[in-house]
């Protein structure tokens, strides 16, 4: 879509430049400076446009026609808010498809400037316009300007320019009389571009910088693989359990101990039978992390289109397990493996291990596959860990009776309590399908599951599975409960008090212990328990902070630039926080580490808080902000592939959380953290203050 405005803009440009045998100029400007006060001008940009002729507002959406800009040169003064422009016209452009805002007649726009010196000066630059009539529409145009203006000796003073939320929540400037904290931009560069606070953003342009840092992090020992292999043991003990697998021990460990050459060679066959399986299931985790790697792993726990998927996905997984129909391989794929397995020796036994696995596919592959789907969100090792943490488990039984037949007297005869163990797999397949619907409903901000909707959903879908487990509500394939049992009975209690425990987060109470489960608290509608976070007293209105937010009353930063520049500033150093909309650890720091009265004192009162997401893919960069990577060779123009290329260029990493303490000449101070250094306040918190020690020093 995109590309066909693009080129209807062209053919537009072509159609104008051949009706005309003459060059057009249908604005005029005139450009005069009006004195406020001493030190305060309005700049005014008189345009004077011809009849039948229109031209554009500032305020243009991305892929429509160029917006007029104004671009002020370096000079001893400041720049107070945005250049004000009258109330524009608004219709629907078929060409384009969407709605634009023009100007009509005399046009009057107005530009407010703090002067910080008391000499005659000229205010210079240029600005970008575009023109269309009702035929045809001329090329953008360039007009220099300039105005000259004189300052006051009480200028000289005024060196800051204070940004404050008034209590309309509308931003205003306000000139603060501080010689102490003279602002980093008093000297430009030509052609500088500058955001609504005014402050000089283009010295800081991360597309201009190198990628030759490479800064490594230091990385311990991780201990997330013991954590995924774990929960992976403990979904292939659950898999065991369910109707297509727990029939088949008995009769596989019969067949090994009937072994009629010797009772040693049938233990080795189930040993060999059972590494088979681990194998069967480590190969599957391998095709998977090579099928899409560890870049592609980002891709994939944050965009919105696969995370759509997984979330269907996993609602036919639940439906197969409430019994709607059964996942089954195709028949002549079993029949040929089961053909083969009845060879002689250990390749028969690996086939038979192979036959196992396909036809427990309808029990195994929903499990197997809400596994893959979880691991695929880490780095390329996490499939493979999380299938050998599966398969161990699912193979340990087998190989184990085989050694001690008589514990086979201990286990529980077959019937209808596997299949209420798929059923209460199939509700919690159910409340995890709506974790990857939230991570694509906040990545697009759609507003369709937000936290209170989340909560609210998740107690109904345990509430039903309570009542299963009681026996008020039955499915087709379920055995009348006549009794409860004590382990029953414990799951019941457990589902029960997790319903309870969530009650209060409908009404905005925390739970922790759900962090990175849970949308995040900002999008709560009904939240009556949250306190009112005080906001920083420097606190400005900063850019893209109408789609993102930070969170417990942090003032942060959602651009690099404008960051960077406000540290400079201020005097302070920055906190680069990777992040991203959908990233469950990320969620989980903020929850449980810097709700630390400590840890939330440092971040408000010593550090400048620049909040990068990566996977905001909704914002679009300005065109002339677009560029092309050094890492990769790719185009940049979305602010969540700028963000994660600021951190593969310098610091070499692509998972979140990650942050960094630099000072504001973007130096880093100390050793970046991730995840498993970031979960702990202590260290934490000595993170933070060992940068700040290291900034105080540096600038006695």
């Amino acid at each position: 879509m995109r590309k066909l405005k693009i080129f209807l803009s062209i053919v537009i440009l072509l159609q104008s430049f051949a009706a005309t045998s003459q060059i057009q100029d249908p604005v005029k400007w005139q450009f005069k400076a009006h004195k406020k006060s001493d030190c305060v001008y309005e700049l005014r940009f008189h345009a004077k446009i011809d009849k039948k002729w229109h031209m554009y507002s500032q305020n243009i959406a991305e892929g429509g026609p160029v917006p007029t800009r104004f671009i002020f040169d370096e000079g001893p003064f400041k720049l107070i808010g945005k250049v004000k422009e009258p109330a524009a016209h608004t219709f629907y452009d078929s060409t384009f498809s969407m709605k634009l805002s023009y100007h009509e007649g005399d046009v009057y726009f107005v530009q407010e400037v703090q002067l910080i010196n008391d000499q005659k000066i000229k205010i210079t630059g240029e600005l970008e316009y575009m023109c269309c009539d009702d035929h045809q529409c001329l090329p953008p145009d360039l007009k220099s300007f300039s105005f000259e203006v004189s300052g006051s000796k009480n200028c000289a003073a005024l060196k800051v320019v204070k940004v404050e939320a008034a209590p309309n929540d509308k931003t205003t400037m306000t000139v603060a009389d501080d010689t102490a904290k003279v602002a980093a931009f008093s000297v430009r560069e030509k052609s500088t571009y500058f955001d609504a606070a005014g402050l000089n953003i283009q010295k800081y342009r991360f597309s201009d910088k190198d990628c030759a840092s490479k800064f490594i992090v230091n990385e311990e020992e991780e201990d997330s693989y013991w954590v995924l292999f774990l929960i992976a043991f403990g979904a292939g003990i659950f898999a065991l359990l369910t109707p297509c697998v727990f029939p088949m021990v008995p009769m596989t460990v019969t067949f090994f101990m009937s072994d009629a050459e010797s009772k040693a060679r049938g233990r080795s066959k189930a040993v060999f039978f059972g590494l088979s399986i681990v194998f069967i299931f480590c190969l599957i985790g391998t095709l998977f992390s090579l099928a899409f790697g560890a870049d592609a792993a980002n891709l994939l726990a944050t965009h919105w289109i696969p995370n759509v998927i997984f979330f269907l996905i996993f609602i036919v997984f639940a439906a197969s397990f409430f019994g709607l129909f059964e996942l089954t391989l195709p028949s002549s794929w079993i029949n040929k493996v089961d053909s083969k397995s009845e060879k002689g020796g250990y390749a028969g036994v690996f086939f038979m291990a192979l036959t196992t696995a396909l036809v427990s596919f309808s029990c195994t592959g929903p499990i197997a596959g809400s596994l893959l789907v979880q691991a695929s969100k880490g780095e390329l090792i996490h499939p493979l860990v999380g299938m050998l943490g599966f398969s161990t488990a699912l193979a340990l039984p087998f190989t184990l009776f085989a050694f001690f037949p008589s514990w086979m007297r201990s286990l529980p005869k077959s019937g209808g309590w596997l299949n209420s163990v798929k059923v209460v797999f199939g509700f919690i397949e159910l409340a995890l399908a709506l974790k990857f619907l939230s991570v694509a409903d906040l990545t697009q901000h759609w507003g369709l599951l937000d936290r209170d909707i989340y909560i609210g959903l998740w107690i109904v879908i345990f509430t039903l599975l309570g009542c299963y487990l009681m026996g008020w509500i039955k499915f087709a394939h379920d055995s009348e409960v006549k009794h409860i049992g004590v382990p029953r009975l414990g799951f019941i209690i457990a589902t029960f008090g997790f319903v309870i425990y969530l009650l209060p987060g409908l009404l905005g109470a925390p739970l922790k212990f759900l962090s990175g489960f849970l949308p995040p608290m900002s999008t709560h509608d009904f939240n009556i328990l949250a306190k009112k976070e005080s906001a920083a007293e420097w606190n400005i209105q900063p850019k893209y902070s109408d789609v993102l937010h930070a969170p417990l009353g942090i003032n942060a930063f959602f651009e690099y630039e404008e960051g960077m520049a406000v540290a400079a500033q201020l005097g302070k150093p920055v906190f680069l926080d990777f992040t991203g909309l959908g990233c469950t650890n990320c969620r989980r720091i903020e929850d449980n580490v810097w709700t630390d009265p400590q840890v939330l004192q440092l971040l408000k009162d010593n550090y400048v808080v620049i909040s990068l997401y990566v996977d905001e893919r909704t914002i679009e960069l300005p065109k002339y902000e677009h560029y092309v990577s050094k890492v990769d060779g790719k185009k940049v123009h979305t602010l969540a592939q700028k963000n994660a290329d600021i951190q593969k260029c310098w610091f070499n990493r692509n998972s979140q959380p990650f942050y960094v303490l630099m000072n504001n000449e973007e130096q880093v101070l100390n050793d970046p953290i991730d995840y498993d250094k970031a979960k702990s306040v202590e260290r934490f918190l000595k993170f933070l203050k060992e940068g700040k020690v290291k900034y105080d020093l540096a600038n006695k």
